[in-house]
């Protein structure tokens, strides 16, 4: 069956594609500062000046420094990040997120005896605050620029942002470490801190060049705006059959769902189509968040140097592993709209499983770096894990998030569903130095366990959202939808595109 052309099936003309990924990847700036401001943390927690300025703060205290950092966005995510980015736009969230986000750096660059753990807390709370309206409104402005065929790819750009800030903070850690004076103690990682500022300046002062999303806009009345940026982005002229056909599905999707639900966020817990959408993105958060990432992105260098290696080395080492990541998520590109959010996914899961079983067993068979070979082979499984998270749960948590909400719900879903993921992130931050402490390398098998079952939870409960227009995710979580045969035929391999996916169904005349 075909069906006319729209921009969520036809192809994107040449000077349309350049367009969007200039935009996503300008977008990906905000990203970069999120992921920078987590990757120095790892790196500063191995700093001799930083452990003098906070009196050698214990792993309690370590995992407060970390953890705290979640409620800031856990506040955000519930009660800022939706309604800043439902009013006033998307852009402009994600500005006042990373402004907020350098406030905070600004705290934590300043902080000294006496007080230093003080600030420091101070300043974890604040960037968390400004951080998770960065993490949900990027993601949110890519979603919603992006034809449904190629969504994924340039959704995805979010992820790669945030690992490339990873690995910059890891190699700035690392040149710092070389900086070995009286004054390099002292300044070293206040230095590192403060180089994120370089980031957020540059997207303070672009990102209002950037157009808003024609779908935000359209949510507001401002339909004409909204063809006009459209077309712009889709590279064609306003009156093109493509645009107005792109133009008719957002419209008709926002009037259906101001007549079905009113706007109050309550509706995600009270409205079964809405709430099918929500749990599944909060657990997704929560999982992605479970599965051992926050504990390797706050505490590898000093998982490295567990394993006998030294500081510098393991600075170096974490450099080349979040440089990894970023290779990793630029494959996932290209896979996760070819083989869609729950094959890697699920897939993810087992390759972190695997990686954590031999990161747990292997210490314990031969305890007290005896055999090197063995701690060789941990650093091997630790980067097989990084493949596995980069192509899995990092980009895609954000992808199937950002596309299943209808457009006047999408800010509010999203965020309030990320908050999944700042609970994760306290419990999996507070869990990984306590029990590194008290169990030792049986800590992984705890992260393996939840890889397991949530590979399960993902391949079970989770339907496959590739290729279908954000207005069209209807039919996937409504159960008393009128006609399920277009379901069928959306994964039916006889009706597929040239390379050999399905095409994208465009929505039926149906309500919640």
């Amino acid at each position: 069956m075909a069906y006319p052309p729209t921009a969520s099936n036809a192809p994107l003309p040449v000077k349309a594609s350049v367009r969007l990924m200039t935009i996503c990847i300008f977008f990906g700036l905000a990203s970069l500062a999120w992921g920078y401001n987590i990757g120095v943390m790892a790196t500063i927690y191995v700093h001799p000046g930083f452990k003098k300025a906070l009196h050698n703060p214990s792993s309690a205290k370590t995992g407060l420094i970390t953890s705290i950092y979640y409620l800031g966005t856990w506040l955000s995510y519930l009660f800022v990040s939706h309604p800043l980015a439902d009013r006033f736009g998307r852009r402009v969230a994600a500005a006042s997120g990373v402004f907020i986000t350098g406030i905070g750096a600004a705290i934590q660059t300043s902080a000294r005896s006496p007080g230093g753990l003080g600030m420091m807390i101070t300043g974890r709370i604040v960037c968390g605050f400004g951080l998770a309206i960065v993490s949900t409104s990027v993601p949110l402005y890519q979603s919603e620029i992006s034809p449904a065929k190629h969504r994924g790819r340039y959704v995805v750009i979010n992820h790669v942002g945030l690992v490339a800030g990873l690995a910059t903070a890891f190699w700035v850690g690392y040149g710092v470490s070389h900086w070995e004076s009286m004054r390099g103690n002292y300044y070293g990682w206040k230095l590192s801190m403060a180089v994120q500022f370089i980031f957020e300046f540059f997207f303070l002062l672009g990102v209002f060049f950037c157009p808003e999303t024609p779908r935000w806009l359209a949510e507001q009345g401002r339909n004409q705006e909204a063809r006009e940026n459209l077309a712009w982005l889709r590279a064609l002229d306003p009156s093109d059959e493509i645009v107005a056909g792109e133009m008719r599905e957002i419209e008709k999707d926002i009037e259906e769902r101001k007549l079905a639900t009113n706007q109050s966020w309550t509706v995600l817990f009270t409205h079964r189509p809405l709430f099918n959408r929500f749990w599944r993105a909060a657990l997704l958060q929560f999982m992605a968040q479970m599965c051992g990432n926050t504990s390797m992105k706050y505490y590898l260098p000093s998982i490295f140097m567990s394993l006998g290696i030294n500081r510098k080395l393991s600075l170096m080492i974490g450099g080349i592993e979040s440089t990894l990541k970023i290779g990793c998520t630029i494959i996932d590109t290209f896979l996760v709209d070819r083989w869609g959010r729950r094959i890697t996914l699920v897939g993810a899961c087992v390759v972190m499983s695997i990686s954590l079983l031999l990161n747990g067993a292997l210490p314990l068979a031969y305890p007290n770096n005896v055999n090197h070979a063995a701690d060789y082979v941990c650093v091997l499984f630790i980067f097989l894990y990084t493949f596995g998270y980069s192509i899995g749960f990092g980009p895609a948590a954000w992808v199937y998030g950002s596309e299943i909400f209808p457009t006047n719900f999408r800010a509010k879903g999203l965020n309030i569903a990320a908050s999944g993921g700042s609970i994760g992130s306290i419990v999996a931050s507070q869990v990984w130095p306590v029990g590194m402490r008290n169990i030792g390398p049986k800590t992984h098998f705890i992260f393996m366990c939840n890889n397991i079952v949530s590979g399960i939870i993902i391949w079970f409960f989770y339907p496959e959202t590739k290729r279908r227009s954000l207005e069209d995710m209807e039919a996937l979580f409504d159960p008393n939808y009128k006609s399920r045969s277009h379901l069928e035929s959306a994964t039916d391999p006889r009706e597929s595109d040239e390379d050999g996916l399905p095409e994208a169904v465009p929505p039926k005349n149906a309500r919640a």
